[in-house]
């Protein structure tokens, strides 16, 4: 019997510069914050936004492809597969030299590894610095001498072999489990399901997951401030000078601060107990009232999911909630925009759904067409909590202190301002209480987020499966679309 032949494998063909191949490869591992599917099935994510307007400046289709992990990416891109790799990798730092490795029997299914595949870093895209997190229900130490025979987890590539290392020079007593999970949000859940007592994570995965996993928390930093950044391969060095160049541009003109704002947020003002009562009322309560808020969906375009992370913010799904404003049902209505929208009763919970999102999708058009996703939502939001005359009032404060009247994240810092006679005294409406719509709107995105995590979308779109390409760049991806009164 002859010998079979087995298939000859051989590695993709490196590509060639971007400006050659008429196209930018871009690599990129899903994370929450740099690469992610939005719901509206649009691609949301830092490094999806910058990877558009690059390509925009450049002139080229944009592809994304995806993988697994951070050692996919960064091999793809010292093997010149892809022109950048992306996906919130972490520029590594030079490790301590150790004593001994890791036991096998301490470290699980993986090692922290020693180094890197060969590639050129950009300058910082963004930062973050690794924390200890604990299952809240257990016991939350001080320092790293509280864990003396205790084991910690983590993800082995995630970028944190540095402080691993050093951690274990300086705490022999601390064991390490590295285990083999899909993403750091798999990590995080363990974590708070009690299967895992501690770990190491990024404090933009901490911050992101802590009203999606309820029973983890923070226990202590683990190290400084990392530099998150892009890889690419050390043969394109015109490549690397062109996005430092643009990142840098970023970063002075103020982009790369309000896309940071916009996909890694200071923590949410929602209480882990208001999110575990939502928790249960999506459970118990949601259910009979998702085909009005599915409804009000296909009547006005606005996501259901944002509609009812508004209704939950305003009368935590009551129909019969009152006010003593004059506010009244599920969404807390006024009697005179009941009146303007045609609304003939207001405790009903199917018309005061659908008025509510025919408001605020009449409010998000009233907005100059210049303003693009997702401030639009978020301007629209407060318009709904406060009014659009006294949002206009805030704008137009914005300006004068000159900040962008249309950023979220610069508006929202006037509108307080409206409820001091030195400001108010000036402002077409006068007084308002301009805090409010400021809690507001940071407390619907935080129940949105849980929604999101813990509901399906209404007649979803197909996402990106391994590979999308654009030809232009899109404007940043459109977080929820939200309303009130």
């Amino acid at each position: 019997m002859g010998l079979a032949l087995l298939p000859v494998i051989r590695a993709p063909d490196p590509l060639p510069p971007p400006r050659l191949s008429n196209e930018l490869v871009v690599m990129v591992r899903p994370s929450a914050a740099f690469y992610f599917t939005g719901p509206d099935g649009a691609l949301a994510g830092l490094d999806v936004d910058l990877a558009r307007r690059f390509a925009a400046e450049k002139k080229l289709p944009l592809r994304f492809t995806l993988a697994d992990s951070a050692a996919q990416v960064l091999a793809a891109v010292a093997n010149e597969e892809a022109h950048i790799g992306a996906g919130g990798l972490y520029r590594p730092l030079s490790l301590p030299r150790m004593p001994a490795p890791i036991a096998p029997a301490e470290a699980g299914t993986a090692s922290p590894g020693t180094g890197v595949p060969d590639v050129a870093w950009t300058t910082q895209v963004a930062s973050s610095e690794p924390v200890l997190i604990y299952n809240s229900d257990g016991y939350k130490p001080t320092n790293w001498a509280a864990l003396d025979g205790e084991t910690v987890a983590f993800v082995p590539d995630e970028g944190f072999a540095y402080e691993i290392q050093t951690i274990r020079i300086a705490n022999p007593e601390v064991k390490w489990d590295a285990l083999a999970l899909p993403s750091v949000a798999a990590l995080v859940s363990q974590v708070s399901d009690g299967t895992i007592s501690y770990a190491i994570v990024g404090s933009i995965a901490a911050s992101l997951a802590r009203n999606i996993y309820l029973d983890f928390d923070v226990a202590f930093t683990a190290g400084g401030k990392r530099e998150i950044a892009w890889a690419v391969p050390p043969r394109f060095n015109d490549l690397r000078k062109d996005l430092d160049a643009f990142i840098s541009r970023l970063r002075r003109d103020g982009t790369l601060a309000r896309l940071t704002d916009l996909y890694m947020p200071e923590p949410r003002q929602i209480q882990r107990l208001d999110a575990g009562m939502l928790r249960d009322k999506i459970r118990t309560v949601l259910p009979q009232y998702k085909p009005l808020f599915h409804d009000a969906q296909e009547k006005s375009g606005v996501e259901w999911r944002l509609l009812a992370a508004i209704a939950y913010q305003e009368s935590q799904w009551d129909p019969a909630a009152t006010s003593s404003t004059g506010v009244r049902g599920i969404m807390q209505i006024t009697e005179d925009t009941a009146r303007h929208l045609g609304l003939a009763n207001l405790m009903d919970p199917a018309q005061n759904v659908v008025a509510a999102a025919r408001y605020f999708r009449d409010l998000k058009a009233k907005l100059p067409s210049r303003i693009q996703e997702p401030d639009r939502t978020w301007l629209a939001l407060a318009a709904f909590n406060i009014g659009i005359g006294h949002l206009e009032d805030a704008r137009i404060l914005a300006q004068q202190q000159k900040l962008n009247p249309d950023l979220w994240s610069d508006v929202k810092k006037v509108l307080p301002l409206l409820a001091l006679p030195e400001y108010y005294q000036s402002a077409k409406l006068g007084y308002a209480r301009g805090g409010m719509p400021v809690a507001f709107v940071d407390r619907v995105r935080g129940y949105y987020d849980v929604l999101l995590a813990h509901t399906s979308p209404h007649r979803p779109r197909l996402g990106a499966l391994t590979a999308t390409t654009e030809t232009v760049p899109a404007t940043p991806a459109s977080a929820p679309t939200n309303t009130n009164k």
